[in-house]
């Protein structure tokens, strides 16, 4: 049985192909950090966790791989930008942006909440002329750890 990564792994080499690229080491490297961060990451966090990728090369190949549909950018509210793979290969989810340090978390909500935000959206865009394919949901607030930050400077 083939593993999602593998498999993850597959589909990104065959869409660099059908694009007339190459699914390079280093390419691979910065899809393998962005599975292992399990959220959106910035370049500075993406390369504090492989020193041997120069920054050049992680910003050309993080171009490389959005415009091809692979990755896309999560705007924070810093000035970073934040990259992750696109749904089609991790799955839907939406995000939690903290207001004070940037950082963003996925997270899921359940169906019938995913379907009724879906006729809320098809309702809001009919009187438009807009045609939904998609939605992303960013909730934004102050995260945990900026929280607790917060309490010990107050205190």
């Amino acid at each position: 049985m083939v593993n999602r990564s593998e498999n993850i792994h597959a589909q990104i080499s065959a869409r660099l192909r059908e694009s007339a690229l190459v699914y390079t080491a280093g390419r691979r490297q910065l899809v393998e950090l962005l599975l292992k961060h399990g959220r959106p990451a910035s370049v500075p966090e993406l390369l504090k966790n492989r020193a041997r990728l120069t920054q050049s090369s992680t910003y050309r190949n993080l171009a490389d791989l959005e415009a091809v549909g692979i990755i896309h950018k999560v705007a924070g509210s810093d000035d970073h930008a934040r990259y992750e793979l696109n749904e089609d290969l991790i799955g839907h989810h939406h995000h939690l942006i903290c207001d004070k340090c940037g950082s963003i978390d996925d997270f899921e909500v359940g169906s019938s909440t995913e379907r009724e935000l879906e006729r809320v959206l098809q309702s809001a865009a009919k009187s438009a002329r807009f045609v939904v394919t998609g939605h992303r949901l960013d909730a934004i607030g102050v995260c945990a750890n900026c929280q607790k930050n917060s309490a010990r400077t107050a205190r």
